[in-house]
């Protein structure tokens, strides 16, 4: 059962830094910045960098590279966490 807490922990903690992480792409932080703040701190902290940035002009959004490359990482991340939760309930 632990493990299992832990597991939805870490994923529910991703998925909120990749909303946070979206809510940053309109802003001059971007994506990839916003994105690693919220990991590396809490979803809180992101949340406080993406409201003290300034929005972009426009309608644009700023991913860069290193947005692809995080949103990668995170898709594969919980694919491999739904993996493993559905292979401890099924044992």
């Amino acid at each position: 059962m632990t493990f299992a807490l832990l597991i939805f922990g870490l994923a529910s903690h991703t998925l909120l830094s990749v909303i946070i992480g979206l809510f940053g792409a309109r802003r001059r932080i971007g994506f990839g910045w916003t994105f690693l703040l919220s990991v590396l701190l809490t979803p809180i902290a992101g949340l406080i960098g993406v409201l003290l940035s300034d929005p972009l002009p426009g309608q644009e959004k700023k991913w860069g590279c290193v947005g692809t490359i995080l949103a990668m990482m995170v898709i594969i991340t919980l694919l491999i966490i739904g993996v493993v939760l559905i292979g401890a309930f099924l044992a």
